[in-house]
This record gives C-alpha cells, structure tokens and sequence, in this order.
C-alpha cells in the first residue's frame, strides 16, 4: 500500500485522494503511520454498508406474502 508523510499529504492531497481510488493509503507522523486514507466505496465495503445485523435479516419488503387470516386448526375448548 502507499505510503506518504502527513507533510506531503498536506502538500498534495489530490494526489492522496486519486491514490486511495485504487487501494488505501496509509499517512504517517514521524514515520509511524497514523492515518489510512480510502475511497468511500472501500470503506462502505469494509463496514458492511451500514447495516445492522437487524437490517440482514429484515425480510424484503418486495417478498410475496398471503396477508389473509392464519388458520392454526385450533378449536375453542369446551369449558362446561
């Protein structure tokens, strides 16, 4: 992955930016990387696009379902 100090990302971060189109790019302070700097689609695509665990099994609203009465074959009991 690229590399580049804090003082030439500050000195050409379209440069950094155009980088971080095909893979991230990693910023450094004093030689230790403190920074990645990645497309938003990268980053989407690591975090999962922003769904929960409840938005994967969400059913999808598109799916056919019989909204008429369930009948369970249950009888009322006879209480006398």
């Amino acid at each position: 992955m690229p590399t580049m100090s804090s003082r030439d990302f500050n000195q050409d971060v379209g440069g950094a930016k155009r980088a971080a189109l095909t893979e991230p790019v990693f910023v450094t302070d004093r030689g230790k990387p403190t920074h990645v700097l990645m497309s938003f689609e990268t980053f989407l695509r690591l975090t999962g696009d922003g769904q929960t665990i409840v938005d994967l099994l969400a059913l999808p609203e598109d799916l056919p379902l019989d909204k008429g009465r369930l009948d369970l074959g249950v009888s009322k009991v006879d209480r006398s």
